[in-house]
């Protein structure tokens, strides 16, 4: 059985009650880290760990939080950023509704290191079990003494509040997400200022997402060089994939950074190879915002080596050949699948949640769709191929946020790989499939 940092005790009954958790181990990382250790001590394990951000960017956690602004006479924030809302994407779901205590546990320990008193869990708006499962566990770690006024006798206070959101994916992104809690319309904010300088409320304000903040207990609880000893290069520890699509065994893995993609896919320890017999046709690795690979590329790099889970090997090659690990939402489609439909259905996700500040994406993901309609249902032209292409690239890059880039990427891979495809459709007047 390969190594469990975040789902060890998953399937245990009564996980989300504070005393099957607390037996279990629960909340040594806060004892450990308010009784014996300095915020800055607590920083310094988690840069020794090398932990990446989960939430799909990958950006260095210890440094991240490096950037915080002190002493400005401004107090500091936490945001635990649980809108996930990546289609292909639910670890995040998973996680909180089956262990929210380690959660619960991570964010006091990481409060702890940015010295904020204040916290919020942004939940996305469907999820109101996972809510009311949250809120039952911050209800019984208050009870216990682990959060409100000076925790286990510190002089350290912290409380934790949960804010659901609208359903919105665009606060998903951090300042938007910042927005939002703040009572405004989700629109992203232009940068600089970071979040780190000016977030929420004006003050310097930390975000993370559930996995992220929910790997940072056992860091601490067993040091910041033992978990950069887990996984290869700069991808350490552990990362949770969200299997879905044509495999016989669909769910939340959590697997040993370095996994080879293929074993991933084939193994019976996890996906247990493509469903009915059929054939592997193409993977989207890390959620419908990055570069979709055909078979060939998803299992092996263009040099020829095995693709690994990590941040590194998935993106060898760049765009033209590699793609992103993102947030772990590992679709996966056999020989039955259109490619042009799974598109042009990603398309109308992306021009319905656009947020319209920009007019590359408010418009550019709009004529994305129509272009794509067309091709899927015989209308379409040779010429429109092209123009796809041409208002992707029009898109990505010029956007305030990400979502744009999640737009045109999947439309720019998509067409690099599966050309022939697309002419298929536009030559018979229909789709092929």
């Amino acid at each position: 059985m390969s190594l469990r940092i975040l789902t060890e005790n998953i399937d245990i009954p009564e996980l989300t009650s504070f005393e099957v958790y607390r037996k279990l181990g629960g909340y040594r990382s806060v004892e450990k880290s308010l009784k014996t250790m300095s915020p800055s001590g607590v920083m310094e394990e988690v840069k020794k760990s090398t932990l990446r951000g989960r939430g799909g960017a990958g950006f260095p956690t210890g440094m991240k939080w490096s950037f915080l602004a002190r002493g400005i006479g401004k107090p500091h924030y936490l945001i635990c950023n649980a809108d996930e809302s990546e289609p292909g994407t639910f670890k995040d779901r998973y996680l909180m509704e089956r262990n929210p205590h380690l959660l619960i546990d991570g964010m006091i320990t990481s409060a702890f290191a940015l010295e904020a008193n204040t916290a919020y869990i942004y939940v996305r708006g469907e999820l109101f079990r996972v809510l009311r499962i949250l809120e039952k566990a911050i209800g019984e770690a208050y009870a216990n003494g682990f959060l409100g006024k000076n925790i286990l006798g510190s002089g350290y206070s912290l409380d934790i509040f949960c804010h659901p959101g609208a359903g919105a994916y665009i606060c998903g992104e951090e300042t938007a997400l910042i927005e939002s809690v703040e009572g405004k319309r989700g629109n992203p904010r232009i940068k600089p200022p970071f979040p780190a300088i000016a977030g929420l409320w004006d003050c310097p304000t930390v975000v993370n997402n559930v996995e992220t903040l929910a790997s940072v207990p056992w860091i601490i609880n067993n040091g910041g060089e033992e978990y950069a000893k887990i996984g290869v290069w700069k991808s350490t520890g552990t990362k949770l994939m969200s299997a879905c699509g044509h495999i016989s065994k669909p769910g939340v893995y959590e697997v040993k950074m370095g996994l080879p993609v293929e074993e991933f896919i084939y193994s019976e320890e996890y996906c247990g190879g493509i469903r009915k017999g059929n054939k592997l046709k193409a993977v989207i690795a890390g959620g419908s915002s990055v570069p979709i690979l055909p078979a060939d590329l998803i299992l092996k790099t263009a040099a020829g080596e095995p693709r690994l889970i990590t941040y590194e090997s998935l993106s060898e090659g760049g765009f033209e050949t590699g793609t992103m690990l993102g947030s772990g939402g590992f679709i996966v489609m056999d020989n039955t699948t259109c490619i042009v439909k799974n598109l042009w259905n990603f398309t109308r996700f992306y021009r319905h949640e656009s947020c319209g500040q920009c007019s590359p994406c408010r418009e550019g993901t709009g004529w994305m769709e129509k272009v794509l309609y067309g091709i899927e249902n015989g209308e379409g032209k040779m010429p429109d191929i092209d123009l796809l292409e041409d208002v992707a690239k029009n898109i990505e890059g010029h956007t305030i946020c990400p979502l744009g880039d999640a737009a045109a990427w999947p439309v720019r891979s998509a067409i690099r790989h599966f050309r022939s495809e697309f002419e298929e459709h536009v030559k018979l007047k229909k789709c092929p499939f």
